[in-house]
């Protein structure tokens, strides 16, 4: 007998082209975190650690088009963020500090 597969979250657009800075990847090393985690949260809508307001923001932006951004906190607390371009070119995992 077959067993269900867990359900993945569907993908809500485009990541484009997948960057990290190197500050990023310190920390999610640090943290003992892969990237693919926070990638495929800001993937499926869960944009983290963001204020009403701004999660709004990415809701309106989701439909038209516009600049998304996600920020998260990783195990050892650094706070990371990542944006994908209005034109879903490319996706960056970056520290607040390297933007």
């Amino acid at each position: 007998m077959n067993t269900p597969e867990k359900s993945k979250p569907k993908p809500l657009f485009p990541l484009g082209q997948v960057l990290a800075t190197p500050g990023a990847l310190e920390a999610l090393g640090k943290a003992e975190q892969s990237p693919d985690e926070f990638l495929a949260r800001h993937h499926a809508g869960d944009w983290g650690d963001l204020c009403e307001e701004d999660i709004a923001e990415n809701e309106y932006s989701l439909k038209h088009g516009l600049r998304l951004f996600s920020a998260y906190t990783l195990r050892d607390e650094t706070k990371i963020w990542v944006i994908t371009e209005h034109d879903r070119s490319a996706t960056t995992l970056l520290l607040p500090e390297e933007y």
